[in-house]
């Protein structure tokens, strides 16, 4: 069935899209700025595995760690060495934004320069037939994505609610100065939200990586993407960024079942003005903290 099959594309995508919707929304509801390079850290993740496990031929599982290792370090060396100079300089929103773009163009036209303006493919897992499930195809990579991200979902839950770190996250979020009078340094907490975050972008940039091509650019689509997801959930909602993800998956695939596939981005746009112009704090309406 055509409904069936659209609804498992749509949990395919949206699970992507979820990994980096809730990692923006965990950096934003504890730095109060947006950190539109995140996307940055899903291209340096995909490459990261392209080049170490296709061109080094270091092992695939071991190149998935050195991997993730390397997109936590790039999100926390972003923290460290541009955004928290420039909040020590009482620099606005508006600079740190402009900062978060700068620092997107500039790993995208690295990655350009290192690799290529080809199209990149790890072909770690092959083309394989797909799987029928309640009417729709699914390959069983796509399975695997679907469940891991999940997991890495629930697991995410489950660490801000029951975790002491967790818990000085939902603080700082909350009220960066109480939490400051409690003991909890702030700085600390924010470059956790950083690691955790990039760490959350380099799962997804390897669950792409394994069943898509490789483009410099794709990290500016996959952050707007994200931005949406969050946006659409309550961006300072993780919980809510997760399933506004999902709702936006499902908006795009059924949204061309009517239109032609190549309005696909443009449902996505759409959406996004619809809640900043009448429901910015999203489907939740909530607009302080990560809530439980």
């Amino acid at each position: 069935m055509i409904f069936n099959q659209l609804l498992a594309n749509s949990l395919i995508i949206g699970s992507i899209y979820a990994l980096v919707a809730c990692g923006f929304s965990l950096i934003y509801s504890t730095n109060r700025f947006m950190h539109l390079a995140h996307g940055a850290s899903v291209v340096v993740s995909a490459y990261m595995l392209y080049w170490i496990f296709s061109v080094l031929g270091i092992p695939f599982w071991l190149s998935c760690i050195l991997t993730l290792i390397i997109a936590s370090a790039v999100g926390f060396g972003m923290y460290r060495l541009v955004y928290l100079p420039l909040q020590k300089k009482k620099s606005s929103n508006v600079i740190l934004l402009l900062a978060s773009v700068g620092i997107l163009i500039l790993i995208e036209n690295l990655v350009l320069l290192f690799f290529g303006a080809d199209v990149k493919t790890i072909g770690y897992i092959q083309v394989q037939k797909g799987m029928e499930i309640l009417g729709a195809v699914i390959t069983p990579l796509q399975v695997f994505i679907i469940i891991v991200s999940v997991i890495l979902l629930v697991a995410l839950y489950i660490f801000m609610k029951f975790t002491r770190l967790g818990r000085n996250m939902r603080a700082v979020a909350d009220n960066k100065e109480l939490a400051g009078i409690m003991g909890i340094n702030y700085k600390r907490i924010a470059g956790f939200s950083f690691i955790i975050g990039s760490f959350l972008a380099g799962i997804a940039g390897i669950l792409i990586g394994l069943e898509q091509n490789l483009e410099p650019t794709m990290g500016l689509n996959l952050m707007i993407k994200g931005f949406t997801g969050a946006i659409v959930g309550g961006i300072t909602f993780v919980p809510g960024a997760i399933i506004g993800s999902y709702l936006l998956g499902i908006a795009e695939n059924f949204g061309i079942w009517w239109l032609p596939s190549g309005y696909k981005d443009a449902i996505a746009f759409i959406l996004l003005f619809i809640f900043l112009l009448f429901k910015p704090s999203g489907i939740f309406g909530i607009d302080k903290g990560i809530k439980k």
